[in-house]
């Protein structure tokens, strides 16, 4: 799905899906908002009566009795209506946060279970963030929509009540009312439609800023700025970036400013010729005070009334388009099947044969295959190493095999039949992985091995972070098991050291005991003594489980069954550690620079001792 200057769905498709959605969750709200407008109608209607009706019974010079009750009783509609209003507004605002809420998580969830390549489609990352944006705060439009749709009702019924009071008056002075305010809406709206056309430029350069500031402020970019003296160079690009978006509020307050200066003319224009007439009519026809003030107060309101529908329109128009982004968002089509696909039932002794039949991937936009024909069986029960210098496709034949991506061209099957066919969550559980990239949750050490928060197995866990090398770490923490690791979210959290929490990750994996384990370049933290140690427990540990292991140092997979030298997106060679260095090829000669620089290494540290 690509963007469109069109979107998808329009402002009536939207308001109803709003109402649906809320038919569904919160089926209060459409009557809450139907309420609010007409308390709101009222209340403006009551202000425009009672000096009015106050300055009428003073004309008839009416008892005091009658004035006093005229006005007890005004006041209390008002002061009915505003505590009504009040209420409202309270009850309303919760059930409106509750779904906007709602539409956070469907978006949240959108994003962590769609198909993993739309992770890599820049144009679907940047709709999921506008999404996030469109409910982000009450005033988002997945929110605000609301208090867009009370307005247009308040503004009816209060038009409807107003043109009923004006019936009596000549249709020339409704007309004029109506031009003066058309014209007005109709300039107001062209220029802030070039505010909104420029929206973009807005918020490109807040985006800069907002950068600027996060680097500036956050703490893992704290030695860089120090060492290499990036403050003066941060402190240009920040005055560069202010200059250019002065520039732009200026150009947008002037538009604001013809916006006011043309509301000005037509309301003084306007205003004029209502006093005239009515003035006329006061000296012709004797038109009391009392009327003549309630006309002219509703000349006013009823330019108000029109006005507002024809705003909040236009403003719920834009919303709409939010909406429609965000609805798009949720529609963005799966290249996996999930609950459309065949069930996989998994345990953890499941024998997993997986072969590659002829595969070739290539991501998209891009010039040339980052693998090229593949063909490979990892059998079941087998360890297999893959090796290869960065870039040569490693991860990506890992991500192949673990379902993320789909083949370009080829195959991947399980047992003999092709992915595709599978519920792809089904095919995930098959898989015990640590990957480059570690997901550490602001959360316990228990929850961070469980990946989840109730029906832990602490024991389990215990024997897993064991295996892994991290129970005497544990035993010094705080808290043990239950220690808060992070501080983004826990004031008293603990932050672990890279190689602390890639064991942890470790931990994480034989915790699923999935019946495949793979490890892609999950120890780059540790010393090559220690990620041996690490790959030593995993041999002993995967015993008859099929395990792909992915390490830029070649010497830690001297116990699989099997490597794989990857260089240029093909298999050039594979077989046992010993055989590869006996035939003397790309796998013998990679091995020789590492072993001669761990030499080198080795030698000088026993110099400086």
């Amino acid at each position: 799905m690509k963007q469109s200057q069109k979107p998808t769905y329009n402002t009536l498709q939207n308001v109803g899906y709003m109402l649906g959605l809320s038919r569904r969750h919160y089926p209060s709200i459409p009557y809450l908002c139907l309420a609010m407008a007409a308390v709101t109608a009222g209340g403006s209607i009551a202000q425009l009566l009672i000096v009015p009706a106050v300055l009428r019974q003073v004309e008839v010079h009416a008892p005091l009795a009658s004035l006093v009750t005229a006005i007890v009783f005004f006041g209390a509609v008002l002061f009915l209506l505003y505590g009504l209003k009040a209420y409202l507004k309270e009850v309303v605002s919760t059930s409106r946060g509750n779904l906007r809420l709602l539409m956070v998580t469907k978006i949240s969830d959108k994003m962590a279970r769609t198909s993993f390549p739309n992770t890599l489609d820049t144009e679907f990352e940047n709709r999921v963030e506008r999404a996030l944006v469109s409910c982000q705060s009450p005033a988002s439009p997945t929110e605000a929509v609301w208090a867009t749709l009370t307005d247009i009702l308040t503004n009816l019924i209060g038009f409807g009540v107003y043109l009923a009071l004006l019936s009596g008056l000549h249709p020339l002075l409704l007309a004029v009312v109506a031009v003066t305010t058309l014209a007005g809406y109709l300039f107001s709206h062209r220029i802030n439609q070039w505010v909104y056309q420029h929206r973009k430029e807005e918020d490109t350069y807040q985006g800069r800023l907002n950068y600027l500031l996060r680097t500036s402020t956050d703490r893992s970019y704290a030695k860089d700025i120090r060492i290499f003296g990036l403050k003066p160079w941060m402190d240009a690009v920040w005055s560069k970036v202010m200059r250019l978006y002065q520039d732009y509020l200026r150009q947008r307050q002037l538009h604001y400013l013809w916006i006011d200066v043309i509301d000005l003319v037509l309301t003084v224009a306007r205003d004029g010729i209502a006093y005239a007439y009515l003035i006329w009519l006061a000296l012709t026809e004797g038109l009391p005070a009392s009327q003549f003030l309630l006309y002219f107060s509703a000349v006013s309101g009823f330019t108000q009334w029109v006005a507002g529908i024809l705003d909040k329109i236009s403003e719920l128009h834009r919303q709409s388009l939010e909406l429609s982004l965000f609805r798009e968002t949720l529609d963005w089509p799966e290249t996996f099947r999930f609950e459309d696909g065949k069930p996989l039932p998994s345990t953890p002794d499941m024998p997993c044969e997986i072969r590659f039949d002829h595969v070739s991937y290539r991501y998209p936009e891009a010039e040339q295959d980052t693998l090229h024909d593949i063909c490979l069986t990892i059998h079941a029960g087998e360890k297999l190493a893959i090796v290869g210098l960065n870039g040569a496709g490693k991860t990506t034949l890992v991500r192949l095999a673990c379902g993320f991506l789909d083949p370009t061209q080829g195959r991947v099957l399980l047992n003999g039949q092709d992915i595709r066919q599978y519920n792809r969550r089904d095919y995930y559980a098959l898989f015990s992985a640590v990957f480059q990239d570690f997901s550490m949750l602001e959360a316990s050490v228990a929850e961070n091995v469980a990946q989840r928060v109730e029906g832990i197995d602490t024991d389990r866990v215990r024997q897993c972070l064991d295996q892994a090398g991290l129970t005497e770490m544990v035993r010094s923490l705080p808290q043990g098991l239950d220690t808060k690791l992070g501080r983004k979210v826990h004031e008293d959290g603990t932050e672990l050291s890279g190689g602390q929490t890639q064991r942890l990750m470790l931990a994480r994996a034989l915790y699923k005991n999935g019946p495949v384990l793979v490890l892609d370049e999950p120890t780059a933290a540790l010393d090559p003594i220690a990620e041996d140690d690490i790959y030593q427990k995993y041999n002993r540990m995967t015993a008859g489980r099929t395990s792909l292991f992915i390490s830029h140092r070649l010497a830690s997979t001297r116990f699989c069954d099997r490597i794989l030298f990857i260089e240029h997106g093909r298999i050039t060679e594979q077989g046992t550690h010993e055989s590869l260095l006996a035939a003397g090829g790309g796998y013998a000669g990679l091995f020789a620079v590492q072993s001669k620089y761990y030499q080198e290494g080795d030698s000088e540290d026993e110099q400086a001792i």
